[in-house]
């Protein structure tokens, strides 16, 4: 008789218990699931993007960003809350307006799905929610997250949401052109396609 590994199985409680741990421990808004979800808009935004992608912009701004979490092949970084209404008009004055990238805000009204808390071991089921720069119970998340406005008319001390918001528009580009099959007579040859530069 062949043995089998189990599925993972859903909480029994549905959620119940992780969602009440963010309302407790972090203060944010959350609904049971399966599987738990934190809703966006009231104390944070989600910036959501190809993880790929997600893990050069943390290359590139270093600890300038707030909590991180992983879902499959979507990273989304934690953002004040307001970025999401933002984000059009961010794009468009750092000249990205009208470019097709594979970058979308969560605001008012959205769910994220919860990564079990720091410390708590997850599903460990293939493309599970974690959290790769987790929230700290008792310290105030929402001064490290990126914002709109920071400095002088802003928050003192937290991110750019600006600078975070280029690093993940270009990264996006970046991996939408070098995931676009090479088309035209090399593409048939079966030689690489090189990308012209100015």
């Amino acid at each position: 008789m062949a043995a089998t590994v189990p599925s993972p199985r859903t909480p029994l409680d549905g959620g119940r218990e992780l969602a009440l741990w963010y309302e407790r421990e972090l203060g944010w808004a959350a609904v049971p699931g399966p599987p738990a979800r934190l809703v966006t808009g009231l104390r944070f935004d989600v910036l959501d993007l190809p993880a790929a992608a997600g893990r050069r912009v943390l290359r590139r701004v270093g600890a300038a960003t707030g909590p991180v979490a992983l879902r499959g092949r979507r990273m989304r970084f934690l953002v004040a809350a307001g970025s999401a209404e933002e984000l059009p008009g961010l794009l468009e004055w750092l000249e990205w307006g009208g470019i097709s990238l594979d970058l979308a805000a969560l605001g008012a009204d959205g769910r994220m799905t919860a990564p079990p808390p720091p410390g708590r071991g997850g599903s460990g089921a293939p493309g599970a929610a974690v959290w790769l720069r987790a929230p700290e119970p008792g310290r105030e998340v929402e001064s490290s997250l990126p914002a709109p406005r920071s400095g002088p008319w802003g928050r003192a001390g937290a991110p750019c949401l600006a600078r975070l918001v280029a690093a993940a528009a270009v990264e996006c580009h970046r991996a939408r052109l070098l995931g676009v099959p090479a088309r035209g007579p090399a593409a048939r040859r079966g030689a690489p396609q090189r990308f012209a530069s100015s």
